[in-house]
C-alpha cells in the first residue's frame, strides 16, 4: 500500500487549522544542544504545528541545522522546517543541502535572503554562483525539491526596503515565486501586525501571514534587539517596564503578560497561529500558552 504524503506546513494552515509553532537555533556546544532538546521535549506536548531551526550567517551552521531538523524528524512527534538562506551558498550548495534535508523526511523549508555577510547593517553581498532574493531561492527550492516554503515578512517593513510598498512588493514576488505561507520578525503592536496584512491582502498577498512573538525578559536585550532592525519599543511596553528594571522577575512576569495580552489581541483579530522565537528555552512560552484566552 502506499505511504500517504504528509501535508505541508502551506496546506494545513491554508485549510483553516490555526499554527502554533516554535523556533529553535543550532546550538554552539554540547551544554546548548542539552538545553536545546531540553525545550524540544518540554514543548512536545503542545502538539505544534511545526517547529523551526534558523540557519547561522553565512551557512555556519548548515550541517548542524540539517541535522538538527532530521533528528527533531526522527526522533519526536513534530514537524520540522528548516530555514535556508542565500548567504555564502552557490546554486549547487543550495541544491546539496535541499537533498540532504529532503533525504532526512524534513518537507518544510523556511526561504531567507538572510542577513549581509558582514552582519546586520553592513551591505549586502550576493554570492558569487548563488541568488540575490529569496524569490530566487524559493525558485530553486520548488525546482529542486518537493516541500512547502514559508518566506519572511515584516511587520514594520524590512530594515532595507525604501517604503512600506515596496516592501509589501518583494512579499509578492515571493507568493509569486511559490512560497504558501509567510511568519514575521517579532511584532511589538499588534496594530503592526494588522497593518501588514492589510498592506499585503491590498496588493494581492493571500498567503496566511503567522506572526512572530517573542516575550520580553531583559529589556536592555531586547532594546539591542530591536534596535538591529532599526526599531524602537513601543512607548506603551517601555512605561509599563521601565519601573521594573530593578525588579527582575517582576519584569520578566510584566513581559509575559505583555506578550500574552499581544498574542491574544492578533488571534482576536483574525492572525492564523503565532509563531513563538524560544531561544532555545522552553518556560516562557509554556507559560504565555497558560495565559492565553483561547484554548490551544
Amino acid at each position: 500500500m502506499e505511504q500517504e504524503t504528509p501535508r505541508g506546513i502551506g496546506q494545513i494552515i491554508r485549510e483553516g487549522e490555526r499554527s502554533f509553532s516554535f523556533e529553535f537555533f543550532p546550538p554552539k556546544d554540547e551544554a546548548g544542544e542539552a538545553q536545546l532538546w531540553q525545550a524540544i521535549r518540554e514543548l512536545e506536548p503542545y502538539r505544534p504545528t511545526f517547529v523551526s531551526v534558523t540557519y547561522g550567517a553565512g551557512g555556519t551552521t548548515r550541517d548542524t541545522t540539517v541535522a538538527i531538523t532530521a533528528r527533531i524528524a526522527r526522533e519526536t512527534t513534530m514537524v520540522p522546517m528548516a530555514h535556508l538562506t542565500c548567504v555564502g551558498h552557490t546554486v549547487d550548495d543550495l541544491r546539496s543541502v535541499l537533498t540532504s534535508l529532503t533525504e532526512s523526511g524534513v518537507r518544510n523549508v523556511l526561504a531567507l535572503r538572510g542577513d549581509p555577510p558582514g552582519g546586520p547593517g553592513t551591505p549586502w553581498e550576493p554570492t558569487e554562483g548563488g541568488v540575490n532574493y529569496a524569490s530566487e531561492l524559493i525558485t530553486v527550492i520548488k525546482q529542486n525539491a518537493d516541500v512547502s516554503v514559508g518566506v519572511a515578512a515584516f511587520p514594520e517593513g524590512h530594515v532595507d526596503a525604501a517604503s512600506l510598498d515596496d516592501d509589501v512588493a518583494v512579499l509578492r514576488a515571493k507568493q509569486d515565486a511559490g512560497a504558501e505561507f509567510a511568519v514575521t520578525e517579532m511584532v511589538l503592536r499588534a496594530s503592526d501586525y494588522f497593518g501588514l496584512v492589510e498592506r499585503a491582502r491590498a496588493n494581492g498577498v493571500d498567503i496566511p501571514i503567522i506572526p512572530g512573538i517573542m516575550p520580553i525578559l531583559n529589556i536592555n536585550s531586547m532594546r539591542r534587539m530591536v534596535e538591529l532592525s532599526r526599531r524602537e519599543l513601543p512607548t506603551e511596553v517601555v512605561d509599563r517596564l521601565r519601573p521594573l528594571e530593578d525588579d527582575k522577575a517582576g519584569l520578566r512576569a510584566e513581559g509575559i503578560r505583555i506578550a500574552t495580552e499581544l498574542c491574544d489581541a492578533m488571534l482576536d483579530g483574525g492572525a492564523p497561529g503565532l509563531h513563538f522565537y524560544t531561544l532555545n528555552r522552553s518556560k516562557a512560552t509554556r507559560e504565555i500558552f497558560e495565559g492565553l484566552r483561547i484554548t490551544v
